[in-house]
């Protein structure tokens, strides 16, 4: 009786050792014992894994002393593992580590109540224009504005901080927090990709009626301007976080108000300095609450 559960537990022994499935707390474990990263990150690769890495988590294995790299490691090991091969990826997800669809994100709230609302482009192809009268009554050294103006009085998306956080995934973010996998693309058009929240400018809309407007452009007997004009432009600045991914906030506090990234001006072709008034922009639009 002896020897047969002994055979039953040397067969069983390999099949538990197999089994293993790594944790953080396993990983806090092996890093405590001075078994070196190298060794940590082979093991986190060699070996099946449910690691929670939410911002909470991933802050307390820093605590720990958990290394960036091991830390890196346990990510990319669980987006290889994600079911069907996909990567594991999240449209709300607060961490700015996991594969997001390319686009720009507004990250509200905090710590365990953070989600991540992905702001929806919306294509500005009507304009506007004022100041005819003095432009005719000053024999053209009046500017004539023109305005962009796109649907709706508000946003969808709502920002509850004065200076919002965003994150732009573009295109190359695909690769670099998937593995490869194609997570959606940030084409501005056919021949035309965007790399950088610098090609994008920063605008606050006035509200009228049932639509938001913002001046996109004037000219006068001697010119003619296209596009933001500087004094428009709300400053804003950005860090890249991983290739692709950036982080932006404004410079300075946003009063309540309807807001938007504007990129991609254009205007028609034809004679005369207003090019036959046609113009289109993409703007990703968002409100500041009170």
């Amino acid at each position: 009786m002896k020897r047969l559960i002994a055979a039953l537990l040397a067969c069983a022994l390999p099949t538990a050792v197999l089994a293993e499935t790594l944790n953080n707390a396993t990983v806090v474990t092996l890093v405590k014992a001075g078994v070196g990263d190298e060794a940590v990150i082979a093991k986190i690769k060699a070996t099946p894994g449910q690691f929670d890495l939410s911002t909470e988590q991933l802050i307390a294995l820093k605590q720990q002393g958990v290394s960036s790299g091991v830390i890196a490691a346990m990510l990319a090991t669980s987006a290889s593992a994600a079911p069907g091969g996909a990567p594991a990826s999240s449209i709300d997800s607060p961490d700015w580590r996991v594969p997001h669809p390319a686009g720009i994100y507004l990250l509200n709230g905090q710590e365990t109540a953070a989600q991540m609302a992905r702001i929806d482009p919306t294509t500005a192809n009507q304009t506007k224009t004022g100041g005819m009268l003095g432009y005719m009554m000053t024999g053209g050294l009046a500017s004539i504005k023109m305005k962009s103006v796109i649907p709706n009085a508000h946003a969808r998306v709502h920002a509850a901080a004065a200076r919002p956080e965003f994150y732009f995934y573009f295109d190359e973010a695909n690769s670099s927090l998937s593995h490869g996998a194609n997570t959606g693309s940030f084409l501005a058009g056919p021949a035309v990709t965007i790399t950088s929240p610098n090609e994008f400018s920063l605008i606050r809309f006035d509200v009228k009626d049932n639509r938001r407007e913002a001046r996109v452009g004037s000219f006068n007997i001697a010119g003619s301007k296209t596009g933001v004009m500087d004094k428009d432009r709300i400053a804003f600045s950005y860090d890249r976080v991983a290739p692709g991914v950036f982080r932006v906030r404004p410079d300075a506090d946003l009063a309540p108000g309807e807001y938007g990234f504007l990129y991609s001006m254009s205007a028609g072709s034809g004679s005369g300095l207003y090019t036959n008034g046609v113009m289109s922009a993409r703007v990703f639009d968002f409100a500041v609450d009170r």
